[in-house]
């Protein structure tokens, strides 16, 4: 048996929706977090206590001695205001992506975690999907000619999820992690505000010239789906295995955040992940732009 950690972090978890629920349920299994220490969670609801977790006041979780992590898993919209106060209390921060609805607030939000010596990290688990991994072994070596990843599903709300660029950066960031930094060429959108329809079309080169092309079309009544179609100066990729749901996605996350929290991960890899996540928040921005000109 492995010897009991020296120390637990105490965490408080930031929102119980899907994502917050996976993550209490996650931290109250004493085998896969024995570095962390659920305190209680924060919710805008009145629900008392939630699986034997207490509620605790947002007021209460930023002074608290005995938290030192926070878990951000509210909507988008509320992402920067969140990890600004959990790092200004200082305490560590789990944010799902993306971390800001903007490139210059995300700019700030690094530059504070550093500030105060803390670990801010964005979760991305798209890219522990077994679909990513087989993409990214059938990708390994090939040049690209032109592609194509067009995403289907219902509305989300822009007030609170962003804009599609955003919503969506998950996607984006898939294009970004198999064919290398992008150069956005063009971005045009569809909104049809009576149907609630949606259709983005961003136009985007890798550094060798190939061309691909992202959609995010929404519209009630839509099925999530993810229609790829790769196309190599060595034949052509249209279909991935679908791999079905993985229950521990969340926890292969979480340990390469207590990674983070111990220092076992190194300068260069930090400074490669910030890079990434920074060029897609980055295309998102200019995305947003183009199609929605203030």
């Amino acid at each position: 048996m492995s010897a009991e950690p020296e120390r637990k972090f105490g965490v408080v978890v930031v929102g119980v929706g899907r994502a917050g629920s996976v993550r209490i349920r996650d931290l109250r299994d004493p085998h896969s977090s024995p570095f962390l220490n659920l305190i209680g969670f924060v919710s805008r609801r009145e629900l008392g206590s939630l699986d034997e977790v207490r509620q605790i006041s947002l007021e209460d979780a930023l002074c608290s001695q005995e938290i030192e992590v926070a878990y951000i898993c509210s909507e988008s919209s509320s992402h920067e205001d969140y990890i600004r106060q959990f790092l200004q209390a200082g305490k560590h921060v789990l944010v799902e992506y993306p971390m800001a609805l903007s490139f210059a607030a995300a700019q700030d939000l690094w530059e504070l975690a550093a500030q105060k010596g803390k670990v801010l990290h964005e979760e991305h688990i798209e890219l522990l999907m077994e679909e990513f991994a087989f993409l990214k072994k059938e990708v390994m070596g090939k040049e690209l000619l032109k592609g194509s990843l067009h995403f289907t599903a219902s509305p989300l709300e822009e007030e609170k999820f962003g804009f599609l660029a955003f919503s969506g950066i998950s996607r984006l960031t898939w294009l970004v992690c198999l064919f290398g930094e992008l150069s956005l060429i063009s971005a045009t959108l569809e909104d049809r505000k009576e149907d609630q329809y949606l259709k983005m079309t961003v136009q985007l080169e890798t550094q060798n010239k190939g061309l691909l092309c992202w959609i995010e079309e929404k519209a009630p009544g839509l099925k999530r789906n993810r229609y790829l179609n790769f196309q190599f100066k060595s034949g052509s990729l249209e279909n991935v295995p679908n791999a079905g749901v993985n229950r521990k996605i969340f926890l292969q996350d979480q340990d390469i955040f207590i990674q983070k929290l111990l220092g076992q991960v190194s300068a260069e890899d930090l400074a490669a992940e910030k890079k990434r996540i920074m060029h897609c928040l980055g295309l998102a921005d200019d995305i947003q732009k183009l199609c929605r000109p203030k």
